[in-house]
């Protein structure tokens, strides 16, 4: 008997979560419900939405199964889904798109899995106000994050018999952050060579993904744009009402249904299940109940091929129709069927957390808030030289200022060299006495970035102009 930890969520969740219990129990899959809460139910004694005994419950059993939960829209509490992935360290988004019989959509023959970063990227929720007029939000993207995505990601096609998997990026414009995902993936995929590696600019996948989604197999992305992708991608076979999602870590796993909690038709009997019963597949396949998995999917199956569908996708059954309507086409258990479960789980391995490579500062990068246009800052202290001035990542200084609006908010560039022109290293008592500086005459710096060089290469990119 299999524990699995069911969180019902909010909306809808509750009746698409007993509609799934409902199938399994017909089915006899032998998993014992343990029941625990997360979402607006608990917000007012979990600020978080998440109750400490939830987390205990899903680190003790590993496996969990849960319906949407809803999340503020620029205030309140952070997203219950991305808080638990965070917390548990699952790493993995796993968000398979598959042509459903029955269900008519412009593509007949789409069969892809995105596998998204789940961890960081601008997810991470680094982000500040640096002045009234401008917001920042940091993007990280780390080495050990990208390779342990992408090894998943050639893992599990080595596991499902897939033949390619491309990395999906932004490298031509977010050269450092996204160059470091694409390198990475690169690196792994030489450990992989039966199976087709490829990458491709993120734009051009979504213009590919909505005119020729058969072409694709496994795409892995960074958190942002696997995120939007993979919504997408649900969108060519039918919607969210049909899209599955799992977030799977070393230690435990969540599946989920990817869409809202749909406040508006909660408690009406007309919610769609089939989302949150393909998530189910997926834990099934994860816990290594192939055949379990596949008895109920071939029902589910039969069912849409009959034109039996809630209202969402095209059909007139409600929740609880559609429902029995594949409880009835169940087949009865084979004798095998539960022998020595067999599951697909994938372990990253201990990665390196550090590559090792040689560093030296050369100068800084000095965020300052002005309101009376470019900042007349010192052109030099010490051995740093003003070199550049940049307004929303484009130059402003030297040289004749672009046509451009300008918001308060200004990068200011110092650069040490020498008088043949190379980098200088510098000490961090130099930047502190260019604060220093900047502090006597008034000017109100934000924040600061490093300049340095890694291995003989600049380790940050040059302003629009420079």
């Amino acid at each position: 008997m299999f524990k699995v930890v069911l969180i019902k969520g909010d909306g809808i969740g509750p009746e698409i979560a007993d509609a799934v219990v409902k199938i399994f129990d017909s089915a006899k899959v032998p998993i014992d419900w343990i029941e625990s809460q997360a979402g607006l139910n608990v917000i007012d004694k979990h600020p978080s939405g998440i109750p400490e005994e939830t987390f205990q419950a899903i680190r003790k059993h590993q496996i969990a199964l849960k319906g949407p939960t809803t999340t503020p829209v620029g205030k309140g509490h952070k997203s219950v889904n991305v808080t638990l992935r965070k917390s548990l360290e699952l790493y993995a988004n796993v968000r398979p798109a598959k042509s459903l019989p029955g269900v008519r959509t412009r593509f007949d023959n789409v069969d892809l899995i995105i596998v998204r970063e789940n961890i960081e990227d601008t997810y991470a929720g680094v982000e500040h106000i640096q002045t009234a007029d401008v917001a920042q939000g940091l993007k990280l993207i780390t080495r050990p994050g990208s390779i342990r995505i992408a090894k998943y990601a050639f893992e599990m096609a080595k596991l499902y018999g897939r033949k390619k998997v491309m990395a999906v990026h932004k490298a031509n414009i977010h050269k450092l952050t996204d160059g470091l995902f694409l390198t990475c993936f690169y690196e792994v995929a030489q450990d992989y060579p039966h199976i087709q590696s490829s990458d491709m600019i993120v734009d051009n996948a979504c213009m590919q993904l909505v005119t020729n989604p058969e072409r694709f197999d496994v795409l892995v992305l960074p958190n942002l744009f696997g995120d939007i992708v993979s919504d997408l991608s649900a969108g060519l076979v039918g919607g969210l009402g049909v899209a599955p999602g799992g977030n799977i870590g070393d230690n435990s796993a969540i599946f989920e249904s990817v869409h809202g909690s749909a406040p508006d038709i909660a408690g009406k009997g007309i919610a769609n299940p089939t989302a949150l019963l393909l998530s189910s597949f997926q834990m099934l396949q994860h816990i290594g109940l192939h055949k379990t998995k596949s008895r109920i999917e071939k029902a589910l199956m039969e069912t849409l091929k009959e034109g039996i569908k809630t209202q969402d996708i095209g059909g007139k059954s409600n929740t609880q129709q559609f429902t029995q309507a594949i409880i009835d086409r169940l087949i009865p258990m084979e004798s095998d069927e539960l022998k020595e479960p067999n599951p697909l789980q994938i372990k990253s391995e201990l990665l390196p957390i550090r590559k090792e490579r040689t560093e030296d500062c050369h100068g800084i990068d000095v965020f300052i808030e002005s309101h009376t246009g470019i900042p007349k800052v010192p052109e030099k202290v010490d051995h740093l030289q003003l070199t550049m001035i940049s307004n929303r990542g484009t130059k402003v200084y030297p040289g004749p200022k672009p046509d451009i609006w300008l918001v308060d908010h200004y990068r200011c560039r110092y650069v040490a060299k020498d008088t043949n022109g190379d980098y200088l290293r510098i000490s961090d008592e130099e930047l502190f006495h260019l604060l220093r500086e900047l502090y006597v005459h008034k000017f109100n710096w934000m924040h600061i970035e490093k300049l340095r060089m890694f291995d003989g290469e600049l380790g940050y990119t040059k302003a629009q102009g420079e």
